[in-house]
């Protein structure tokens, strides 16, 4: 199977994104949308190589902000995520749409008109805007442990809110074991990861260019983002939301929301499953993203 070496793509506005494709350049193109703070290779190859095993060709990046990506400079300040969160008007350094055309600028890089598009957390807030604001250019749309934007649903767990602005110690070996404590409290319970694990991803994540700044300012952008609810209504390309009944960073009910808001949307839900893509469940996540695929080639 093809897999690309790391190459870079510029998008507009002076964002340039890395990236690497999976498999034939011929098969239909599939975008996976990665979450808040993560590069990536928080994709595993293993599920890429997956996916492009039926036939897709994968492409997976680091959002701005990310890994090997662009650095945004502006700053934003704990106190003012605070007051995001507590629901007050705020002006982010970009958006959730400046993301989504970030998405659109490397399938135009690739010479793509569209792609079926599969975003995770944040990521999956980014695939919902794209498929919002250009829709015939999302050939499918399937949302994972994500949410509407709307407050009443998909909140987190209270425990977390700390964990989530505190800053963390300095240097490597703090962030790996700072992500080794988040990974226990949001993973699945009923497929942990062992802690060796969580720490070895730690540095890899740190080692491909973490950005503190970056996380707060992405943040802030999901923080300041509207409901999406309404115009999802307005769908029409097959949709899948698939949601962990034990996610404490997103409760389930932003998934459920998701998939009502979407017509004809295709809901589920795992048993056990937190705030982490488990390998166990690799195959039950290429089955439901091969299955919505090929609803759009119906």
């Amino acid at each position: 199977m093809a897999v690309s070496e790391e190459l870079f793509a510029p998008v507009g506005s002076g964002i340039e994104l890395c990236y690497q494709t999976f498999g034939d350049p011929d098969d239909e193109p599939l975008l996976l949308v990665m979450g808040l703070g993560g590069p990536m290779t928080w994709w595993d190859p293993a599920l890429c190589r997956m996916l492009a095993s039926r036939g897709l060709y994968v492409i997976r990046f680091d959002n701005r902000d990310t890994g090997r990506s662009t650095r945004i400079r502006e700053r934003v300040r704990r106190s003012a995520l605070v007051r995001s969160f507590a629901g007050r008007p705020s002006r982010p350094p970009y958006t959730l749409g400046d993301m989504a055309e970030d998405g659109f600028g490397l399938l135009d890089h690739l010479g793509l008109e569209t792609a079926h598009v599969v975003g995770v957390s944040m990521g999956g807030m980014i695939a919902q805007t794209m498929a919002i604001a250009r829709p015939g250019r999302v050939r499918s749309l399937t949302s994972i442990m994500s949410t509407t934007g709307k407050r009443s649903v998909g909140w987190q767990h209270p425990r977390l809110l700390p964990m989530l602005i505190a800053p963390r110690g300095a240097g490597r070996d703090a962030y790996a074991a700072g992500s080794a404590r988040m990974s226990e409290l949001i993973g699945s319970p009923a497929f942990p990861q062992p802690r060796e694990e969580a720490v070895a991803r730690g540095h890899e994540t740190f080692d491909r260019g973490f950005s503190a700044s970056g996380v707060l300012r992405q943040m802030q952008a999901v923080l300041a983002a509207e409901n999406r609810g309404p115009r999802l209504h307005a769908l029409r390309m097959p949709a899948l939301v698939v949601h962990g009944l034990s996610d404490k960073m997103v409760h389930v009910s932003g998934g459920r929301a998701t998939a009502r808001a979407i017509p004809d949307a295709e809901l589920l839900l795992i048993e056990g499953m937190g705030h982490d893509l488990p390998p166990a469940l690799y195959p039950t996540f290429v089955d439901a993203i091969e299955r919505t695929a090929r609803r759009a080639g119906r």
